[in-house]
């Protein structure tokens, strides 16, 4: 079988070349999982490398990349590569570039509503410094929240205040005096970790064995969950579950979430507060389309990729699923590590250990969720920009809910945009979105049928799950809600996977365990020469900033390798 071949031109744009009849081999290389590997002593991070911010030339002095995937990892270290120098083209199946930072329209544009993102932090940290090193920093208008968040358990209401970890402290004083002593020591570990993890990020580089001395707090909470983290500092039951309660931002419950990543996130936000994009994620996305493009690179939609082409152990370039060829002596993977080694890849690319190391991690929790468009104005209705319900149960009683599908226990968030600015929405309505974690298995038995076109129980069940989540927020937040709703969208762990190829429809990656989070998480090196990952499966891990940062990473790693 002939394949037409894509050659870069001097700028990294694609064109048909020449025909080729030899499809490359396929062999092995030895496993790249730094958790495995103690031998390894410098771990690259985030420091701002030679070259770094001037505008690409398309010089032919580096070798052709491409990356697959339009994700913020993808996005970030194609826009890296490409102000570099690297003659760069960027393959995206969907339509729209972004992954999970996108936004779609109903209504004939009525209503423009938000997929993911609720807040991150983006000030004075590492994703800040990331955005200004790409140019676009200046170009994002970012809306400070009135809050991280409002936690809403049976018996307290907490807001949780911006930069100002000293007012939480007080806050949590009020309701638990007992604890005093405690809960300061615990938000200001937290603050800690948060700092060492900047400085880290700052200096670029670590040493394994100096690691513990260097950044003692990472250290301790590198070796507990949160559960025995947090045990050190509290004892009220109560207290634990309201401080334990971000399971929105990482997707484990205490026993089993990292005390390092849940460190570094919300000793973020508690330090530097949370940001709103105020045109939407989807505009971050552009921009990063904009800055890959304006230093030379492409940006190729609804092109998705047949697999990754190796030959001696190194890839030669991507095969499209139209049967177009693109050469490439890097390629960077945004797509999740099960389906770029397990369908991109031939299994005999890999050794038989590699693959079982890969299958021994296991994918996170995914998502449902609820847009609703309302044809009125609701602006301050409620004091909070965004709302996060929790029962009495606990955190592990609420893990549990959500792995088995019980929606009617599954801890909520609801977002109400119009709070975060006057703007968000049109004239005379507002929009509001629910957010809720969910295991893939309470919808494993729709998938095949789903994937197959006959959907009719699937949508009864989506309904379900959407009617109960309204009424839940009728009875906790938001009476007579439903007379509100003009325009009502969901999303299911199934559109997840649908939409973005995601094993389970996973939301965070890998799951943020103790064995597999922030330094200890799947590297951006592989196996095979050539290849690389980005994304939040690999380091430092889910989230906006986590995506943003492993293409930032990405990148350096290629410079670092010095591929010819």
């Amino acid at each position: 079988m002939k394949h037409q071949w894509i050659v870069p031109n001097a700028n990294g744009a694609l064109r048909p070349g020449d025909s080729a009849s030899k499809r490359p081999g396929l062999r092995s290389r030895r496993i790249f999982l730094k958790t495995s590997a103690a031998t390894t002593l410098l771990w690259t991070l985030q420091g701002a490398p030679p070259g770094a911010g001037a505008a690409g030339s398309g010089s032919s002095r580096y070798p052709p990349v491409i990356v697959i995937g339009s994700g913020l990892g993808g996005l970030c270290s194609a826009a890296y590569l490409a102000r570099h120098g690297y003659p760069v083209t960027l393959f995206e199946q969907q339509s729209q570039p972004g992954g999970y930072a996108t936004s779609f329209a109903r209504a004939e544009g009525k209503y423009n509503f938000e997929i993911s993102l609720h807040g991150v932090a983006t000030r004075n940290n590492a994703l800040a410094r990331a955005l200004r090193e790409l140019g676009i920093l200046d170009k994002i208008e970012l809306v400070e929240l009135s809050e991280v968040l409002r936690l809403k358990t049976p018996q307290l209401e907490i807001t949780i205040p911006q930069r100002r970890p000293d007012n939480y402290i007080r806050v949590l004083t009020h309701h638990f005096p007992t604890e005093q002593k405690g809960i300061k020591k615990f938000i200001n570990e937290l603050v800690g970790i948060a700092a060492e993890a900047d400085k880290l990020h700052r200096k670029g580089s670590y040493s394994r064995l100096l690691f513990g001395l260097q950044y003692p707090k990472m250290n301790a909470a590198r070796k507990k969950n949160l559960r025995e983290f947090l045990s050190k500092y509290v004892r009220h039951p109560a207290l634990r579950n309201i401080l334990a309660a971000f399971q929105d931002f990482h997707g484990l419950p205490p026993s089993r979430v990292s005390a390092l990543y849940y460190g570094v996130v919300v000793g973020e936000c508690l330090q530097n507060g949370t940001y709103y994009v105020k045109n939407r994620s989807q505009f971050l996305s552009r921009l990063l389309v904009r800055t890959i493009e304006k230093a030379g690179g492409g940006v190729r939609m609804n092109q998705p990729v047949k697999r990754i082409l190796v030959s001696r152990n190194r890839v030669t370039g991507v095969e499209l699923k139209s049967g177009m060829v693109a050469p490439a002596r890097v390629v960077v993977s945004n797509v999740n590590p099960p389906t770029t080694f397990n369908r991109l890849l031939s299994t005999a690319a890999l050794s038989r250990a590699f693959r079982r190391q890969l299958s021994e991690l296991t994918p996170s929790l995914s998502t449902f969720i609820v847009w609703l468009g309302l044809n009125r104005e609701i602006r301050g209705a409620l004091p909070a920009c965004g709302y996060y319900v929790i029962s009495s149960g606990g955190p592990e009683s609420e893990y549990r809910a959500c792995l088995r599908g019980d929606i009617e226990h599954i801890p909520y968030r609801v977002s109400l945009f119009d709070n975060m600015h006057p703007d968000y929405s049109r004239p005379g309505t507002s929009t509001l979105k629910i957010f809720c974690l969910s295991g893939f298995e309470p919808w494993r038995r729709f998938a095949a049928d789903y994937l197959a076109g006959r959907k009719e129980s699937y949508y009864q069940q989506k309904k379900r799950w959407t009617d109960t989540l309204i009424k839940r927020v009728e009875h906790d937040l938001f009476p007579r809600l439903t007379s509100l709703i003009e325009i009502t969208e969901a999303a299911s762990p199934l559109t997840n996977r649908r939409l973005t190829a995601n094993t389970g429809g996973a939301v965070y990656g890998f799951e943020q365990s103790m064995l597999h989070a922030y330094i200890d998480r799947i590297d951006h090196r592989t196996p095979l020469k050539g290849l690389y990952l980005a994304g939040a499966w690999t380091a430092p891990g889910g989230g906006f900033l986590g995506a943003i940062m492993s293409g930032r990473m990405a990148y350096r790693k290629i410079l670092a390798d010095k591929l010819s």
